[in-house]
C-alpha cells in the first residue's frame, strides 16, 4: 500500500519507487533476520547497541550530510543513514533491558539515571536540528519509564516543572524557524502565503478529498503541487484526497489492529523486559503515526514526521522494520516460563 500511494503522491517517479522498493525488500530481509534470534541477545547487547547509535549521531554531527540547514544524514554512497531513526529504536530496548528487574516503583536513582540518557540524546539530536525525530525519542524514553513503573508523584512533578519551564524552552531550545511553525499553528491564516501555506494547503487536500474521493491520481493539490512535500510528511493528505474519507478510514484501521495485536503480544509475553520492548515499541509505532496525522490537520506544528510504512524515507522505513522484527522476536519465542 506504501508504494501505491507513493507512486501517487511521486507523481509516478519510477526512480522513487524502485528505491523505496530496494528498502521494503532490505527491511523485509532484517525484520525475517532479527525475528529469529532469541530475546536474550536484545537485553544482553542493548548498552552495545545504544553506544553504537548514538557515535552515529555524534559523526552526523561532525560529518555529516547538510541539507537544508540540517545534518541528519551519513552519506554512505549508496544511500544515506539518518541515525536517529535508529537510535529511537535502540534506546526503548536499552531502557527496557536496564529497568526489567528493577523493584517497582522504580528508584529515584533508577529513574534520575534514565532520565539523563533519554535528555542526552535528545539534545544530540535535537541540535541537527531535527525537533520531530528528538520529540519521538524523548516520547520513547518516557513510554518505557512509565510501563516499567514510574511513580505516579515523580510524573506529577515532572509535568509542574515542564509547564514552568515552558519559557525557558521557548527562548533557549527552539531555533527561530521551530517558534515560527508554533506560531503558524496558532493562526495558520496570519501568514498563507509563507509559513502558513503547507497546513493550509494540507486542509484543502483532506477536505476536498470527501467521502469517496477524487480517484486515484487525480488529487489537484498534490499533482498541481500546491501541496508541499508530498512524498514524506503530507502523504496523508494525498491519500485522503484522492481515496477520501473511506480510504483514510481503511489505512487508520489497518494501523488499528497492528496496534491491537502488539498490545496482545505484549501482555502475553515472556518475561518482563519483552512485556516493556514491545509495548514502548508498540507505543513509539503508533505515537509517530498519530503526530504525523496530527501534523497534516493542523492540531500540532509542522515537526517534519513521516507516516510509517507509507512515507519516503529508507532510514524511518527500515528503523521500523527493525522494531517490527524484534517484537516478533519476542512473540515467537516463548520457551521460558512465564514471569
Amino acid at each position: 500500500m506504501g508504494l501505491l500511494f507513493l507512486y501517487s503522491a511521486s507523481q509516478g517517479n519510477i526512480e522513487t519507487i524502485i528505491k523505496q522498493s530496494f528498502f521494503v525488500i532490505l527491511g523485509l530481509i532484517l525484520m525475517f533476520a532479527l525475528s529469529q534470534i532469541d530475546p536474550d541477545f536484545y537485553k544482553n547487547n542493548a548498552l552495545f547497541f545504544l553506544i553504537l547509535s548514538i557515535l552515529l549521531i555524534l559523526l552526523t554531527i561532525l560529518f555529516g550530510k547538510e541539507v537544508n540547514g540540517a545534518k541528519r544524514w551519513l552519506d554512505l554512497g549508496f544511500f544515506t543513514l539518518q541515525p536517529s531513526e535508529i537510535v529511537k529504536i535502540a534506546l526503548p530496548v536499552f531502557l527496557a533491558a536496564y529497568l526489567y528487574d528493577k523493584p517497582l516503583p522504580i528508584s529515584l536513582l533508577n529513574t534520575s539515571i534514565s532520565m539523563v540518557v533519554i535528555f542526552v540524546i535528545v539534545n544530540l539530536v535535537r541540535i541537527q536540528p531535527d525537533l520531530g525525530t528528538s520529540l519521538v525519542i524523548l516520547i520513547a524514553g518516557l513510554y518505557i519509564l512509565f510501563l516499567a513503573g514510574l511513580s505516579w508523584k515523580f510524573i506529577g512533578a515532572s509535568l509542574s516543572i515542564l509547564i514552568l519551564s515552558l519559557p525557558f524552552i521557548w527562548n533557549n531550545f527552539l531555533e527561530p524557524f521551530q517558534r515560527q511553525r508554533i506560531i503558524t499553528l496558532l493562526d495558520p491564516t496570519a501568514d498563507p502565503y509563507g509559513s502558513g501555506w503547507n497546513i493550509t494547503q494540507s486542509k484543502i487536500a483532506i477536505g476536498s478529498g470527501g467521502i469517496q474521493g477524487k480517484g486515484y491520481g487525480s488529487g489537484s493539490q498534490a499533482h498541481l503541487d500546491f501541496l508541499p512535500e508530498t512524498e514524506t510528511d503530507f502523504i496523508f493528505s494525498v491519500i485522503a484526497e484522492e481515496f477520501g474519507f473511506i480510504g483514510a478510514c481503511i489505512l487508520l484501521c489497518i494501523f488499528f489492529f497492528i496496534m491491537l495485536r502488539c498490545f496482545y503480544l505484549a501482555i502475553n509475553a515472556r518475561d518482563r523486559f519483552c512485556r516493556l520492548t514491545i509495548g514502548g515499541l508498540s507505543l513509539l509505532f503508533i505515537s509517530t503515526i498519530f503526530i504525523n496525522l496530527s501534523m497534516v490537520v493542523g492540531i500540532i506544528p509542522v515537526v517534519g514526521m513521516p507516516l510509517p510504512f507509507i512515507s519516503k524515507g529508507g532510514s524511518s522505513l527500515l528503523s521500523f522494520y527493525i522494531a517490527f522484527g524484534i517484537i516478533i522476536s519476542m512473540a515467537t519465542h516463548k520457551k521460558l516460563m512465564q514471569k
